[in-house]
Formats: structure tokens, C-alpha cells, sequence
């Protein structure tokens, strides 16, 4: 018998038979690398990392496109509209180490707008999944574009990679700033520069 829900429960779903490969392959990782993955600490370990694993990739099963569709609303207000501070954990594909920062998107509307937290998920969906920040940044801009048609979009995205402050070069203050735009975010500096003046700025 099901356990009662009482208001509400969110559940984690896996899919079984690709956990199981996950955990197989992790554990012959851990022996190449030189440990035991039969000692206490470690028994576990390849099915936590291959769930780990499951969810920080969950981005391939989203569709970007139907999450800003599915809460689209006729709306006449033609100024900015900015989500700034959003956050990013996404995963650089050349070394599979994380990349952590904050997002800040715009769009101006051309008749429709999305609900806010539609912008937060399209940055989630596109930052789970093995990324370079200059082609996250695009992706972003590109699918708002595509799904509101806005008279302009504006991304800038700056984080800091694990690749370069754990391994290899190893600076650790290091930072990277990338950008998109279209349309008027394009055209007109004056718009432009409103936008990068407002997420510069703190208002709280």
C-alpha cells in the first residue's frame, strides 16, 4: 500500500537500467584509480554518483521551448523585463568539473510575455547538461528568442570554472564574463547599456 501524501511529496525517478550501467562503470573507476570501492566508506558510492550524475545531466530530457510555452500570456508592457542573479551549476565538457556562477537575462516583449520562473527554468535546463559557457550563453538567448519572439533578448552569464582554479593553471580568483543579445539589445546602445547598468546594480 502507498504511503499517504498529505499536500505534497516530491519524488526522485531514476531510470533503473541506466543507474545500474552508471554504477557499474563508477565502480571500476574508483578501482583504476587506485582505491577500493568494496571498503566501508566507498560501498555506496557508485549509485550515489551515478544518481548525482543523473540529475546534474537532467537538462537533455527538458524541452527549453515547451517550459517558456507553457505559461505564454498576451501582454502589452513593451519594457525590460530582467531576471538578474539567477543561479548556474552547469558542467564544463572538457574536464566534467563544475562551473559555478549567476545568469542575468532581459527581453523586451513584443505582445507576450512568459511567467518569471519560466526564465530561471530554461537557464536550469540548459546549464544540466555538459556545457561551454560561451554556448549555454547562446542557447539561453536563442530559445527565448524562438519562443516569445521579443523585440529583443539580453544574457550575460559570469562564473567561475573548477577547471582552471583546481587543475591546470589553478587560479582560483579567476572569473569569465560571456554575452548574447538580439535585436535591440543589438541596435540600440542606450538599451543596452540600461541593461548592463541594471545588473550592476544592487537593490537589496
Amino acid at each position: 500500500m502507498e504511503e499517504e501524501i498529505r499536500n505534497y511529496r516530491r519524488d526522485d525517478v531514476y531510470n533503473p537500467d541506466t543507474i545500474e550501467q552508471l554504477k557499474y562503470h563508477y565502480k571500476e573507476i574508483l578501482r583504476l584509480l587506485g582505491e577500493n570501492p568494496d571498503r566501508e566508506g566507498l560501498l555506496k558510492t557508485p549509485e550515489r554518483v551515478a544518481k548525482a550524475w543523473a540529475y546534474i545531466t537532467k537538462g537533455y530530457n527538458e524541452d527549453p521551448i515547451a517550459i517558456l510555452k507553457s505559461a505564454i500570456f498576451r501582454e502589452e508592457y513593451k519594457q525590460m523585463v530582467l531576471v538578474k542573479d539567477i543561479e548556474v551549476y552547469s558542467v564544463c565538457e572538457h574536464h566534467m568539473l563544475p562551473f559555478i556562477g549567476k545568469a542575468h537575462v532581459a527581453y523586451i516583449p513584443n505582445g507576450y510575455i512568459t511567467g518569471l520562473s519560466k526564465i530561471a527554468r530554461v537557464v536550469d535546463c540548459f546549464a544540466r547538461r555538459l556545457q561551454v559557457q560561451e554556448r549555454l550563453t547562446v542557447q539561453i538567448r536563442d530559445s527565448i528568442q524562438q519562443a516569445l519572439n521579443p523585440t529583443g533578448v539580453a544574457v550575460v552569464i559570469e562564473a567561475s570554472h573548477m577547471c582552471m582554479q583546481m587543475r591546470g593553471i589553478e587560479k582560483q580568483g579567476s572569473a569569465t564574463t560571456t554575452s548574447a543579445f538580439t535585436g535591440i539589445f543589438l541596435s540600440d546602445p542606450r538599451t543596452r547599456e540600461e541593461f548592463m547598468s541594471l545588473i550592476s546594480t544592487k537593490l537589496r
